[in-house]
């Protein structure tokens, strides 16, 4: 089914120099994520508890010191991948929360099942091999990625494809790692005090910061594609696809300290070109958005929403800056808004706009993208309005 070509604005816009992406939520979105973000922290704080009983209060504030290296440099990097249109802070706090919190308690809490299970029947259970490859990727892979399907079937208008299921998979494989590295860190400072605190640390928070991203990112990848292609029954059959690769990746990393005597040289020929090639997927999906919001934008411009000239600048990372810097060196504005406030909403729904275009010309437009395609227009010259006060 087409789409109808955009129509002209009221009057001629005038010119300006301009950008990155404000998204607004309905009231039963915001009301979950309040309820999501609200579980994630109380079982974060019981896994945190848990932890207590085990190393102590002092052990737990050395640990959580810890992990907070590794996690930086996960978030940071997140942050990279989001700039050109980033993903509304409610949905990355539910992210992040379901990582830290609930998806580390049901890992916890199936272990112990798994064990009384095994203590009840006399069984030996899985084993430290088995617990390791097969039980850890299911269990863990399946609760991370479940956090980003609920995302996108909660905040579907916010996941416009595979990059958007990246950074949503990447947040909840940052907080899962948080937390997880608290709990390496402790019982290695406890077993072996500073020493092989040290050496866990190089291990988990240098070597392989982003090992959990990368499994994760499988189903945040599949869920993006999701977006795009069916519904929301579909969307669990692409859970499911996702999230093969991501536990035999998972399974392959853990697999790895079992078998491989010499560990160097697993991680120089195994983990690192699949770390190479995961960051060579994730500029090729930024060049991608890139170009999207440049051709959605131009078919606004041949109509006179923008001119030819502000197109460059929203869709290029230097135009961008350009226009920042312009909106700082003209201070003003109107409304009490300062004109670099304005610049970047005018930016933030510039872009959003050339993805809500998008969904309307695939035939999602059942995803509320034709009362934003309006209200963003409609944003778009107030913007212009306080850049030009």
């Amino acid at each position: 089914m087409t789409h109808p070509a955009p129509t002209a604005p009221p009057a001629p816009v005038t010119p300006l120099w301009h950008e990155q992406q404000y998204r607004g939520a309905g009231t039963g979105t915001v009301v979950l994520a309040a309820i999501g973000i609200a579980l994630g922290a109380l079982l974060l704080l019981g896994v945190l508890a848990y932890m207590v009983l085990g190393f102590g209060p002092a052990g737990l504030l050395i640990a959580g010191i810890a992990a907070l290296i590794p996690l930086a440099i996960v978030l940071l990097t997140i942050r990279w991948i989001d700039r050109w249109e980033p993903e509304p802070r409610s949905a990355l706090w539910f992210a992040f929360l379901w990582g830290a919190g609930v998806s580390v308690a049901v890992a916890l809490l199936v272990d112990l099942t798994l064990q009384i299970s095994a203590y009840a029947t006399g069984s030996a259970g899985v084993g430290e091999f088995g617990g390791a490859v097969i039980q850890a990727p299911i269990v863990e892979e399946g609760a991370k990625g479940f956090g980003v399907l609920l995302i996108l079937w909660v905040a579907r208008r916010y996941f416009d494809g595979p990059l958007d299921g990246l950074v949503y998979a990447a947040t909840v494989a940052g907080g899962f790692a948080f937390t997880e590295n608290i709990l390496y860190f402790g019982q290695s400072l406890i077993e072996g005090g500073t020493g092989q605190l040290a050496a866990t640390f190089v291990v988990r928070g240098l070597f392989s910061p982003f090992a959990h991203v990368m499994f994760t990112s499988c189903t945040g990848f599949a869920l993006g594609l999701a977006s795009r292609l069916t519904g929301p029954a579909g969307a669990f059959g692409f859970y499911l696809l996702g999230l093969i690769p991501a536990v035999l990746l998972h399974a392959l990393w853990n697999g790895a300290f079992y078998i491989f005597s010499d560990i160097i040289a697993y991680y120089v020929l195994v983990q690192v070109p699949l770390f190479l090639g995961a960051v060579a997927i994730v500029i090729a999906l930024r060049v991608h958005e890139r170009k999207l919001t440049r051709a959605r934008l131009a078919e606004y411009a041949a109509v006179g929403w923008f001119t030819p000239g502000e197109v460059d600048l929203l869709a290029t990372s230097g135009g961008r800056r350009r226009a920042l810097e312009w909106a700082r060196t003209h201070p003003g504005g109107a409304g009490g808004i300062s004109r670099v406030a304005a610049m970047k909403r005018f930016v933030r729904d510039a872009t959003r706009l050339a993805h809500t275009r998008q969904r309307l010309l695939v035939g999602r437009a059942q995803i509320g993208s034709a009362p934003d395609e309006q209200s963003l227009l409609a944003r778009i010259s107030d913007d212009r309005r306080i850049l030009l006060a």
